[in-house]
């Protein structure tokens, strides 16, 4: 087993000498897990194959889930891109930085267990300064899938990475809380029209601002399990973000959900169950039954995004069997955050009606 060192950084101004001692384990082939604006990333070379397995194997990732590659400059993205439309150069310059990460055709210099095989590529550029500094000091591209194991809530804290992966990195920089929360929206640019993959920090009202003809790819927005041959995108084809405990999602209008989340939480406390329940804080003063937890105000799904991956850690952390969490309406940050919680579910949904 690694040491895994953990270096505290600035996160507006990080310290040159800990990003360099971070960017050294990265140029020698080694796992560094560092803070972006939506989660916390694992590093390595994207173009060393033996640093990017490592990266897998210290995730106990699937080989056919493709990392997104992380760039501080837009000019990498002529290297590792085959062509580059003129749609991406438009999002590249209104909104990267940023958590909008873009699929294009790629080159040959990219390795192929870099893209499990694929002839795409997924790439992005952080909205963090020591993201792009760990970048820049590498000198390469880095892959950066969620620094946690396979399967589980992506980490926005540090703690939540030690809590998976101590001992199996070299280092983690750590800046604090991650402050949106969920993972990039991916954008599927080899098709026509572009298509999202899967959503995320960007919204797609914010997408359609500057691509017309964008669409929602079904498996973004499935309410059932979707059968995927290849994923061209992280977090579409495996069962992700998923706590321990079974999780159940309720949908629907607000007053149904809350009296199907009420009913639901008393009839598994009645069969002996420790419930959790996920509400939000329009509600949750009226739930009497389990360990309850509000995400934030419905109106504020930012607050929400921020907040759902660390209060599944919390449920898990308090030992539950069974968490019940309210949907929200599927607008802005809410279709991520609805997204996640119907595959940490594994599509156990509840539809609440209002009769």
């Amino acid at each position: 087993m690694k040491k895994t060192i953990v270096l505290k950084v600035n996160p507006q101004k990080p310290e040159k000498e800990k990003i360099r001692s971070a960017a050294d384990f990265i140029k020698k082939g080694g796992l560094v897990a560092f803070p972006t604006e939506t989660v916390y990333g694992l590093g390595a070379d994207a173009l060393n194959p033996k640093a990017v397995l490592a990266a897998f194997e210290a995730k106990k990732r699937p080989l056919d889930n493709p990392p997104i590659v992380h760039v501080a400059d837009i000019k990498d993205v002529y290297k590792l891109a085959e062509n580059v439309p003129s749609k991406a150069e438009k999002l590249m310059k209104e909104l990267w930085p940023g958590p909008l990460t873009l699929v294009f055709k790629r080159s040959s210099i990219v390795p192929s267990v870099t893209v499990s095989g694929l002839d795409t590529i997924a790439i992005r550029m952080p909205r963090h300064e020591v993201a792009l500094a760990l970048i820049k000091e590498s000198q390469c591209p880095i892959i950066g899938p969620s620094a946690n194991l396979a399967g589980r809530p992506s980490p926005t804290s540090v703690e939540h990475v030690l809590e998976d992966l101590n001992g199996k990195v070299d280092a983690v920089l750590d800046a604090g809380p991650t402050y949106i929360g969920v993972e990039s929206t991916v954008l599927d640019l080899t098709v026509s029209p572009p298509q999202v993959l899967r959503p995320g920090g960007t919204p797609f009202e914010v997408l359609k601002q500057f691509i017309k003809d964008v669409r929602l790819n079904p498996v973004a927005v499935a309410d059932r399990e979707v059968d995927v041959e290849k994923a061209r995108s992280p977090g579409v084809k495996h069962k992700h973000y998923a706590p321990r405990a079974d999780l159940v999602v309720v949908e629907g209008k607000l007053p149904a959900v809350f009296n199907k989340v009420r009913e639901l939480a008393e009839i598994y406390a009645r069969e002996g169950k420790r419930v959790g329940v996920l509400a939000t804080d329009e509600t949750v003063a009226g739930y009497e039954v389990g360990v309850v937890k509000s995400l934030g105000s419905r109106s504020d799904t930012a607050s929400i995004a921020r907040n759902l991956f660390r209060l599944l850690r919390e449920f898990d952390a308090e030992n539950v069997n069974v968490i019940v969490a309210e949907g929200i309406p599927m607008d802005g940050l809410g279709l991520a955050v609805m997204n996640r919680l119907r595959k940490a579910s594994g599509y156990n949904i509840v539809k609440a009606d209002e009769d």
